[in-house]
C-alpha cells in the first residue's frame, strides 16, 4: 500500500465516529474525494455521496457502499462524585470495557479518562467469574465532583476506546473501528482508481454511509435516494483462522486470503458470478461465504431499496471483531479495491442482471 493511501486509512479509523456522531470521519471522506468527484454532497442523515459519470447514454447506477460509523458509548449519567455512567452505541462487548482508555468526545474536544475497575484482591470468587453490565461501569475523568465534571462533560456525550491504527508483523494491522471504516476508506479507494484509469461504463456512486451499526439506516436512505441499479456493500467479515472460532458454522476464510464474496439470497446470482469471474480474470485472490439468509449489513437494505436491487457484499477478512484490537491484512484491503475498480469495467448493462 502506498503511504498516501496508508495516511489516508489511519487518519480514516483514527477519526472519532460512533454511529450518530460520524461528520469528523465524513469531513475526511469529502476532503479526499472532493478532487476527484464528479459531483459530491451529504444528506440529511449525514451520508456521504460521491459520483463519477460513466461513458455513453443510460449507464447502469451503481452504488458502492461503506458504513464510516464505529461502535462506541454515551455518555447517560454524572454522578456526585463527578463518574460517568454510559450505555453502549452498537454492540460493544461488555467483557471488554473494564481497565480501558477512552475519549469522551466533549464540544471543547476529546478527554481522556478510563472505565474503572474493582481490584481483583477485593472481589469474590463468584463476582471474578461474573461480567459487569454495562449499566454498572464508569469512566474516571480525574474530577473531584460532579460539578467540575458538568464543565468538561455534557449528557449525550459520545465516547470510544482511546486506540489507533498499529504495525503488527507484515501487512497486518490492528486498530479500533476498522468495522467498517475499512469500507469506506475501500469504496473511496475504488472512486479514486476509476477516476485514474478513466471513464467506466457505469454511473459511479460512492456513498460512505452512517449509522450501519444501529440499524442500518444509513444504508437505507442513500439506497433510496440514489435509486442503484446494481449495488455493493464493502464490510467486514469473520476471519476464522484463530483459536475457538468454528469454522463447520461460519466457513473457512483466512487473513491474506483475498475478500469475501457471499453467495445467498441477499445477493444478485449473476452480479455474484460477475465477481467471481473478475477476480480469476485478475489474478485476484477470493474467498466465498454462504450466506443462506440477510447479511445483516448494508446490502441488507441496498437489495430491498424501491422495486429491488442487484445487490452483493464484499467483506474483508477481520480478527476480533468489535474490540479496541481488529486486525486485517494491508493487501487483502488492496485486492478489495482492485477486484470493485475491475468489476466496474465489466458491467455491461441493467439487463444482465435479470435473473434467468
Amino acid at each position: 500500500m502506498e503511504q498516501m493511501d496508508f495516511d489516508f486509512l489511519q487518519e480514516l479509523v483514527e477519526t472519532p465516529s460512533p454511529s450518530g456522531f460520524e461528520q469528523p470521519a465524513q469531513r475526511v471522506i469529502r476532503r479526499v474525494l472532493e478532487p476527484v468527484a464528479d459531483e459530491l454532497h451529504t444528506d440529511v442523515m449525514g451520508n456521504v455521496i460521491a459520483r463519477i459519470g460513466g461513458t455513453g447514454e443510460h449507464c447502469p447506477r451503481v452504488m458502492l457502499a461503506g458504513h464510516c460509523d464505529e461502535i462506541g458509548f454515551m455518555i447517560k449519567h454524572i454522578d456526585d462524585n463527578g463518574f460517568l455512567f454510559f450505555a453502549a452505541i452498537g454492540g460493544v462487548d461488555a467483557h471488554l470495557v473494564p481497565g480501558q482508555r477512552v475519549y469522551v468526545h466533549t464540544a471543547s474536544g476529546p478527554i481522556l479518562g478510563v472505565v474503572g475497575k474493582k481490584p481483583i484482591h477485593m472481589m469474590e470468587t463468584k463476582d471474578r467469574e461474573t461480567v459487569v453490565k454495562l449499566k454498572s461501569q464508569f469512566i474516571d475523568i480525574g474530577c473531584v465532583d460532579k460539578a467540575e465534571a458538568e464543565k468538561l462533560v455534557a449528557i449525550g456525550d459520545p465516547a470510544t476506546f482511546a486506540v489507533g491504527l498499529e504495525r503488527l508483523q507484515g501487512d497486518r494491522v490492528i486498530s479500533r473501528a476498522f468495522d467498517d471504516k475499512m469500507g469506506a476508506f475501500v469504496v473511496a479507494r475504488v472512486l479514486q482508481e476509476v477516476r485514474r484509469r478513466g471513464p467506466a461504463p457505469v454511473d459511479l456512486h460512492v456513498v460512505s454511509t452512517v449509522q450501519e451499526e444501529v440499524g442500518l439506516r444509513g444504508g437505507t436512505t442513500s439506497a433510496y435516494g440514489v435509486n442503484p441499479d446494481i449495488g455493493i456493500a464493502v464490510d467486514v467479515g469473520f476471519a476464522t483462522d484463530y483459536p475457538e472460532m468454528d469454522k463447520k458454522e461460519i466457513g473457512e476464510f483466512k487473513i491474506g486470503k483475498g475478500p469475501i464474496i457471499a453467495r445467498g439470497p441477499n445477493v444478485n446470482p449473476v452480479l455474484f458470478d460477475l465477481l467471481v469471474a473478475t477476480a480469476r480474470a485478475e489474478n485476484i485472490p477470493y474467498q466465498v461465504m454462504g450466506a443462506p439468509r440477510g447479511t445483516g449489513t448494508d446490502a441488507n437494505v441496498i437489495q430491498l431499496s424501491r422495486g429491488g436491487t442487484a445487490a452483493a457484499l464484499v467483506s474483508v477478512p477481520l480478527r476480533y471483531m468489535h474490540t479496541p484490537v481488529e486486525l486485517l491484512s494491508l493487501d487483502d484491503l488492496e485486492s478489495t479495491i482492485n477486484l470493485l475498480t475491475a468489476l466496474m469495467y465489466r458491467i455491461e448493462s441493467v439487463g444482465q442482471f435479470i435473473p434467468n
